[in-house]
Parts: C-alpha cells; structure tokens; sequence
C-alpha cells in the first residue's frame, strides 16, 4: 500500500501543479494580451468581509465563484488504530513586480517597462509564489476534535539591481492570513468522515474595493492533497455500495474530490477507493493524470498541447522577448518549445489509448482509416435501439449517466431531458449519442456549433417513441470516428467525453 500511496502522490502532484498554474498566464503569454489582465479565476480565497459585503455566498462543488473558504469532506477506510493522515495545503500568494528607474540622483521611480543597456526588456507585472503546509494527524487526534494549523504566508519584499546602474525590480508580496482545520468523525468500525475546511482569515480594510486591490491578500488556486499511512480514500464519483449512503452525506463547498492513483488491474465491480486524494477547485474525474506525451506545463489546459505550441513557434521575435519579460515562467515556455527536439514534438500528434483490435478485412467493421471506412455512415439520420425504441437524431430522451465510470460533470445532468443531435461511432466501436439539454437556453447556439453532452445508449431512456426516426435500418460495416487526441491534458474540463 506505501508503493501505491507513493505513486498516487506522484501523479496528483503533478496534476495539482497544473492546477496550481490553470490560467496563471496564457498564450501568447504577453503582458500585452487582454486576456492576461484578467487573472486567478480558480480557487480564489478571499477576507471574508469582502467576499460578504452583500450578503452569504451560496456554496457550490467547485472554486470557480470567489468565497472565503473551501471545505472538504471525503470518507477513508482505516485498518489500523495508528493510522496517520497527511494533508497539504496548497495555492499561490500573489506577488507584485515593479520595475523602477534610476532617478539620477540616487532614488527610483516607478515604471511599466525599462529597456536596459543589454537590450533586455524588463517589465511590471502581477507574479506568483507557491506556498505549501503539510499537517500529519494521527488519526486519534483527529477524533478528539482535530487540529486548527495556521497556512498563511509572510509580507515580504526583495530588491533585485538592473544591469549599469538603470533602476531596480521590486518583488512585494502582503501578508496572507488563512488556518486549515482538519477533524474526523466514525461512521462505521472501520469508516470515518474526513473534514478540512481552509479559510482566509483576513480582514479587507476596504470591503467596497474592487477585486484587484484585495487580491494580495488571497489564497489563489487552493487546493489540498491528502494521503495517509494505513488508510485508504473512498470515491465520492463511484463509491462501494456499503459507503454509497455515507458517500452522499459529504458536503463539499468550493471544491471538487477525486481519487489518486492508477486503477487496479482487477476490478471487483464494486466502486472504487485509491491510496490518495486531490480535492481541487475544478472538477476533475477519479485518477487524473497529466499526458505522458507532454513534454512540461503550459499554463493553458483549454488547448492541446500540439496547437498550443504551433502557436508559440510561430510568435515574433518582438512577441517572444515581450513574454520573456512579463513573467520567469512565460519565458521557460518559449525556451523549451524553441529547443524541443523533433522526436518530442513529433509525440503531441496525438495517441489512441483503448483502441480495440480491427477485423481482418473482409470479417466485419472495417479500420476506420481504411480508405471507404466511413462510407455509409450517416450521424444525423443513424439510429440505435435504446430497449425496443429506435433512438436518432430528433429523438427526446432523458439523461440517467451510469454510476460506475461517469463523467463528473455528466453526473450533474441526471433526470434532464434532452434531445438527440446525431448518432457517432467511436475508434474503439462503441456508440455514443451526441446531445443537447432541452431546459438549456443556448441549445441552439451549442447545436449550431456542434458543441454537444455525450452520452452511451444504456445511459439514456427515451421518452417515448412519437417522435423516434423510425425503424432502425441496417447498419452498413461501421467505422469508427477519430477521438480526440490524446495529448489533451486529462483535467476534466468539459462535460463532454469523446
């Protein structure tokens, strides 16, 4: 089980470091760009009177609304009475860069930009500091009422001198006030219910100021780690079905947990449990994991990586030095995609994970890349039988996601009716419906566009058969669709699956 913890640490860490950076700076990574004036979306903990100066927030399963606090409920399955629990907390402290000019006459000014003597570019902006505080609670502890941890961080400046004299780089960061309690409770003799809830215990001196002047004083992209020695991590998504009722009994606000580590290699068929957790302010499947295709971080995990890359080769030289003056990191991306080696960038293309043997030619279904593979597909006039009822496009069905295995986000859809776009057939043969909700007022816009929820046969009902395309028809031999490409960082960001 230490080997499975150690590894489920691993794979978390990295997929919280990108958490940790979801956003922080976008292509083209510019402080120029629009889009990178308007940042920390995620996780966002803010002094309490600020976030409250019109009222409570309503709390929800993900950090996307700004709040004052995070709190995490999860159950663990303990199999020994010394059994200890690890949990880190983690986000950004913000730090301001102000690039200041020699005054001639022994002071500095401020100013947004100074070009030194070398030619280099040196630029004010918005950067950020990782901050960390691990607690180690033995699990009697956490009985007896937990422990309350401070994990704030410091005030601090630096002062970085410019080359020749020009100026200085100020680096100022405010102090940033927040505690961590973490209890437990027994469910069962050997089920318990963990609690950490984080809180920014600030205060905002001005609680009518705008977001921006309040942002020092933050905890940005929160999010917590927890694992453990002789405890194992129960699933909220696919939980067994003795801790199915317990399960539902956890309250998350602002946050979002999911297991840690690879799956088994063999599957009792009755939920899952994992040797850590990652509760993060963005929803995420059980066992997220970074593509092992991509070759480092890249702060945007809106684009795959391939696209992503393309684009910042293709930067001016003016628009490359501009990124490597706003910000350190900005500047590791431009040098690593500029001296990634062909074999590496050959990888983004692109991976099919899953993909289930192709007949012999001449046996049924042919290889979707065969030349004429596709012929006879239709996915707008395609049906499916769903029971004894012809399912196509036009059809109206109801959502029932299947509990083992869903989409986090198709979880949430449960019981809403929708209407059937098209009817797609996947690389590995499986068939999935594409559709939109019918209570969703931009299901037209989303059908024009072809943005679609996905979902398999066995997990919808129809709702009745007066307005089903008719019989099915044969099927000529199916191929298969392309899936997406697998270099696609795996964080859960849409509710969409193929």
């Amino acid at each position: 089980m230490a080997n499975r913890a150690g590894e489920g640490c691993t794979q978390l860490t990295a997929v919280a470091d990108a958490v940790l950076y979801e956003g922080y700076l976008l292509y083209p990574y510019r402080r120029s760009s629009a889009k990178n004036r308007v940042r920390w979306q995620f996780g966002v903990l803010l002094p309490r009177n600020w976030v409250e100066r019109d009222g409570p927030v309503a709390p929800g399963v993900s950090g996307s609304a700004d709040s004052w606090y995070q709190r995490t409920e999860c159950l663990l399955r303990v199999r020994d009475a010394d059994a200890v629990v690890r949990v880190r907390v983690r986000y950004l402290q913000l730090q301001h860069k102000q690039v200041e000019a020699a005054d001639g006459a022994g002071g500095h000014r401020p100013v947004e930009s100074l070009r030194t003597a070398d030619g280099v570019a040196h630029l004010s902006f918005e950067e950020a500091v990782p901050r960390e505080t691990e607690l180690v609670l033995p699990l009697a502890e956490l009985l007896r009422g937990g422990r309350t941890a401070s994990v704030g961080a410091p005030a601090g400046a630096e002062y970085e001198p410019l080359p020749s004299g020009a100026g200085r780089t100020v680096r100022r960061r405010r102090q940033v006030r927040a505690e961590t309690t973490v209890a437990a409770e027994p469910l069962t003799d050997e089920l318990y219910r963990l609690r950490v809830r984080t809180e920014n215990t600030g205060e905002a001196a001005d609680p009518r100021a705008p977001r921006g002047a309040v942002l020092g004083q933050a905890l940005l992209a929160t999010h917590t780690l927890v694992t453990g020695d002789a405890v194992e991590f129960v699933s909220l998504i696919d939980p067994p079905a003795a801790c199915a009722e317990h399960a539902r009994g956890c309250r998350n606000a602002f946050t979002f947990p999911v297991l840690g580590g690879t799956p088994p290699e063999s599957d009792d068929g009755d939920g899952a449990t994992g040797p850590s957790l990652l509760s993060a302010p963005i929803i995420l499947p059980d066992r997220p994991q970074v593509a092992p295709e991509s070759p480092g971080d890249l702060h945007d995990a809106a684009e795959i990586d391939e696209i992503l890359t393309l684009r910042t080769m293709l930067l001016t030289d003016d628009e490359k030095a501009e990124a490597r003056a706003t910000d350190p990191r900005a500047a590791q991306i431009i040098d690593r995609v500029e001296t990634m080696p062909q074999e590496v960038f050959a990888r983004l293309h692109g991976a099919i994970r899953s993909l289930a043997p192709a007949a012999a030619p001449g046996a049924g279904r042919p290889a979707w890349w065969q030349e004429g593979g596709d012929d006879g597909l239709s996915p707008a006039t395609d049906t499916v039988l769903v029971g004894s009822v012809p399912v196509g496009g036009g059809s109206r069905v109801r959502l029932r996601p299947r509990g083992r295995g869903a989409d986090a986000q198709d979880m949430f859809l449960h019981g809403r009716a929708a209407q059937v776009a098209a009817v797609f057939h996947d690389v590995d043969g499986s068939v999935h419906l594409a559709v939109t909700l019918e209570d969703d007022p931009a299901a037209e816009l989303h059908g024009w566009y072809g943005r679609f929820h996905y979902f398999r046969p066995d997990e919808v009902e129809p709702l009745g058969v007066a307005d089903a395309p008719g019989p099915v028809r044969p099927a000529p031999p199916r191929s298969p669709r392309p899936a997406l490409p697998a270099d696609r960082r795996e964080r859960g960001r849409s509710g969409t699956r193929p």
